[in-house]
């Protein structure tokens, strides 16, 4: 390729595939690196070598730096310069795999199919994003000013680095998130994430001797359980699930204490009110009986926005250059582009690899699909800088 001609997304796409063994190599590279979001060490272990991976495939970044996590994983952010308006890129190195997952589940490539730990979600997508930018450096070709933030506690979270995304997200343009399609298709609506805790107390009796002198903590979380699970609405898009419950002391005694852990799913801002207020009017049926709620909003909603649904009608009009079907999805897991997407940033988020089992013994991705995504975040990225 060179910038003396005009270059078309097919000769980046070509280019692309002509370092098909390289881009595995740096897959298998990091895939092999174990990396799950409560082990400290490994993470920092993790991100000293991206740190040197992305200085031997990009060059040295014009701003760089690392922010401690605290007992999760640091965080780094890298600017690179470029043309145009400005463009956060996201993509975290935590998985959900513990410590010794890589023994028993190796890296492997069969013709087109990879597997192993975090290869799906989201280790292919970092590499893909480097490729692609590797692509338009080999052709010549602008890209936007880029900012890449790399964070170890997206699984968990992202206790840590919320502040430092949404600083970020600050004057982006747009925001591209590497996590993994939805069966091929970006995802441009994520439901908003509430994370809360339920906490009963009420007052010890012999349940045999003395049963009126005691408060059941368990029946009073017993009632709460059904009314939190009426909350739930499918055609808006709400789901309340108590997931754990606990409590009690023994059989023979009236409970003094429980708790509930509660997951929430919300497709609308209206919604999440709506489970707030019904949170918040929770009563003791025994008035010597309390309730405490603890948590909160782990993640806003992501919604499609008219900027959102711009930036995915230009990412569509690309790959059909390509030669490619882009779908779009709404799905009921969130990112870290749902902070982006709460201060009304634009949001293209699944960008990441092709394949299945997030989460799973079954992850897995495409190598077809790796290439494709690369020219197309590649195509995309000249796109946004001519824009």
């Amino acid at each position: 390729m060179t910038a003396a001609t005009p270059v078309s997304d097919a000769e980046l796409r070509a280019w692309i595939a002509g370092h098909r063994a390289e881009l595995l190599a740096d897959l298998s590279a990091y895939v092999s690196l174990e990396t799950p979001s409560h082990d400290k060490a490994l993470l920092d272990t993790a991100l000293d070598w991206l740190d040197g991976y992305l200085e031997t495939r990009l060059g040295a970044p014009a701003a760089t730096r690392r922010t401690g996590g605290g007992a999760y994983g640091d965080i780094r952010v890298n600017d690179y310069p470029g043309t145009g308006s400005p463009v956060l890129l996201l993509a975290h190195y935590d998985t959900v795999w513990p410590a010794g997952t890589l023994a028993g589940w190796p890296f492997t490539v069969e013709g087109d199919h990879v597997t192993g730990p975090g290869v799906f979600d989201m280790k292919a997508g970092l590499i893909q994003l480097v490729w692609a930018l590797r692509a338009l450096d080999a052709a010549g070709l602008p890209h936007p000013p880029l900012r890449l933030l790399l964070n170890g506690d997206e699984e968990i979270g992202s206790p840590a680095s919320r502040p430092l995304i949404e600083q970020a997200a600050g004057d982006a343009a747009a925001v591209l998130v590497f996590e993994a399609s939805a069966d091929g298709a970006l995802k441009t609506e994520r439901k908003g994430v509430g994370i809360f805790r339920l906490e009963f107390t009420g007052v010890e009796a012999h349940a045999g001797l003395e049963p009126a002198k005691g408060a059941s903590a368990i029946d009073e979380l017993a009632r709460a359980v059904r009314r939190l699970h009426d909350l739930t609405d499918l055609e808006s898009g709400t789901t309340v699930n108590v997931g754990v419950v606990s409590g009690g002391s023994g059989a023979n005694v009236v409970a003094g204490a429980a708790c509930a852990d509660v997951d929430v799913r919300v497709a609308s801002q209206a919604e999440a009110a709506r489970v707030d207020a019904a949170l918040a009017e929770l009563r003791p049926h025994d008035p010597r009986a309390s309730i405490e709620v603890r948590g909160g909003w782990n993640r806003p909603v992501m919604e499609r926005t008219p900027g959102t649904a711009r930036l995915f009608e230009q990412a569509w009009e690309v790959a059909a250059r390509l030669g490619l079907d882009l779908r779009e999805c709404s799905v009921g897991g969130a990112s870290d582009g749902n902070f982006a997407a709460a201060l009304g940033r634009p949001v293209l988020d699944g960008l990441g690899a092709v394949g299945a089992g997030a989460h799973a013994r079954h992850e897995h991705i495409s190598v077809a699909g790796m290439i494709e995504r690369a020219a197309l975040t590649a195509a995309l990225l000249r796109d946004l800088a001519a824009r």
